[in-house]
């Protein structure tokens, strides 16, 4: 039978339960255990794919082009395994299904309720995974903290779903805040406890308690820690801040975290976890021997969780490299024809970011330009490579007002323009060109030596792409389509010739770079940087 661990939070949100959560999952996994993540949110959106970056932060995509939580992301970087649109569900989507149930007859004529209703409805998903056979072990995150009045039928479909499995077969694990006052010198027991109570009210004991922590506990902390809030002494955890968050599955190691859930839930050990690649992983992240400087420039600088799979990535790309990466975060706001050599000066390499809309856009085309010219290694990303198609249309085509039709519409040259299937779409939510589509390589080029072979798939997320109208106009002058979709002839990579590191493709690959297998376009990047540093 499957085995089910839920996650909540207490006292303040950001605390890590993503973190914890995907920690957990690494160190199970390393033991030989199937296991997967799932994050429960409950906000009433149907799904993170129209909220701004600056309420969210990224919207990561699955394979499956489900638009969901950024933690997702930490689910895959950790234990390099895809995850689906069964992994994120959101209050919206559940109203949704209950309503369209009840539309349909399928309650037979009774009062629709918070109670039974919403809580099977949240039930249902979270077994969905477990009843798959696939997994012995299914980790569900639920999102917001406890006292939240919209977490709160999450909270009480735990309840339920607890006496359901019968013991042994579940578990809690409640992750809170020990804070110390510098005035008191001391460390605080007292946000802990009443966020356990207040859990307690609801029916819900947690079996182990994971305390964030900026001091280390001591023995008589965990112990009245224990007392209050009725956990073995052993099943008080230090969640102590890290310099990095590969940290924490070595951290929550040395706290036994991963021996006390298989303890509570009659599991075999299967022997100490496999954490060696691990390790050697950690070992090359903070032993680098070289550092490069790279320029992100993004219209969402403001907000590091707005471009947080590319930041992972970089941390991967860097470790492959053994090169530390500083990202310099550069508002493409900011920059103009005038400021731009100062504003890039000093960097080994510029990534142009993905985005939507008009705000920004000619900071990122006056950037591409500098950087086409002045022979820097560049990277560009969804928009960022749209943003590369229009400035080498206007400054070596000679078209002028080249541009895309989602930013001026009237443009006589119109090089990126909406897709055909999008023209008739008019909800916004969940209707872009989402998830993972085939592209071929052509031989010969610098994308073919990047991946080593020439049938690939990434994952997409955008309405508008390259025009094909003008395609040889640009291969003739040099900017080459080295991959294409083999369906619709959707150009995915676009490279420059006679430029040391010019590559800018339509897809989001940082979505697939993971611990275990850094992405190669992000791997050649760095090293195209750090190349450009040595020549520097």
């Amino acid at each position: 039978m499957t085995k089910y661990i839920f996650v909540t939070g207490g006292v303040t949100s950001s605390l890590g339960k993503g973190i914890i959560s995907a920690s957990l999952a690494k160190l199970l996994q390393a033991r030989g255990y199937r296991v997967t993540i799932q994050k429960f949110d409950p906000y009433i959106n149907i799904d993170p794919g129209t909220l701004n970056p600056y309420e969210h932060g990224e919207c990561y995509v699955t394979e499956d082009g489900a638009e969901t939580d950024l933690d997702l992301g930490h689910y895959e970087r950790f234990l390099n395994v895809p995850t689906s649109q069964a992994n994120n569900i959101t209050t919206g989507r559940i109203y949704q299904n209950v309503i369209n149930k009840e539309r349909e007859g399928a309650y037979l004529g009774k009062t629709v309720q918070v109670i039974p209703h919403i809580t099977d409805e949240i039930k249902r998903n979270m077994c969905i995974l477990g009843e798959s056979g696939n997994y012995d072990i299914v980790i569900t995150e639920l999102g917001g903290t406890v006292g939240d009045i919209e977490s709160l039928p999450y909270v009480e479909a735990v309840r339920q779903l607890r006496w359901e499995l019968g013991q042994h077969n579940s578990l809690v694990i409640h992750l809170t805040l020990v804070p110390y006052l510098a005035a008191a010198g001391e460390l605080k027991t007292k946000p802990t406890q009443h966020s356990v109570k207040l859990l307690l009210e609801y029916g819900v004991q947690p079996d182990i308690l994971v305390c964030r922590t900026e001091h280390h506990l001591s023995a008589d902390i965990r112990k009245k820690v224990a007392l209050f809030c009725n956990v073995e002494r052993n099943a008080v955890i230090e969640s102590i801040d890290a310099s990095t968050i590969y940290d924490v599955p070595l951290l929550m190691r040395k706290e036994n975290l991963d021996g006390i859930v298989l303890k509570k839930l009659k599991l075999a050990s299967k022997g100490e976890p496999d954490l060696e690649s691990w390790k050697d992983f950690l070992g090359r992240l903070k032993n680098p021997t070289a550092e490069v400087k790279i320029g992100l420039v993004g219209k969402y600088v403001e907000l590091p969780d707005a471009y947080k799979s590319i930041n992972e990535a970089f941390i991967h790309a860097g470790a492959k490299n053994e090169c530390k990466v500083r990202v310099k975060c550069i508002h493409s706001e900011s920059i103009t024809a005038e400021n731009v050599k100062e504003k890039l000066a000093g960097l080994d390499g510029v990534l142009v970011a993905p985005g939507f809309g008009s705000r920004g856009i000619e900071g990122k085309i006056d950037a591409i330009k500098y950087i086409r010219e002045n022979q820097i290694p560049f990277f560009g990303i969804c928009l960022g490579m749209q943003c590369s198609v229009i400035e080498f249309g206007r400054n070596v085509l000679g078209l002028k007002d080249a541009h895309s039709t989602e930013m001026n519409p009237d443009t006589k040259n119109a090089v990126i323009s909406m897709m055909e299937e999008q023209k008739k779409i008019k909800n916004k939510g969940g209707t872009m060109r989402l998830g993972s589509y085939a592209c071929e390589i052509k031989k010969g080029t610098k994308a073919a030596s990047i991946y080593g072979k020439t049938k690939i798939a990434e994952r997409h997320r955008h309405r508008y792409e390259f025009n094909n109208a003008f395609l040889n106009q640009y291969e003739k002058a040099g900017l080459i389509a080295s991959g294409i979709n083999p369906e619709n002839n959707l150009v995915e990579i676009v490279e420059l010739k006679d430029h040391p590191y010019f590559v800018a493709v339509q897809f989001h690959p940082e979505l697939k770079s993971t611990v275990d297998n850094p992405h190669p376009l992000f791997v050649n990047f760095v090293a195209a940087a750090l190349a450009h540093s040595h020549k520097k």
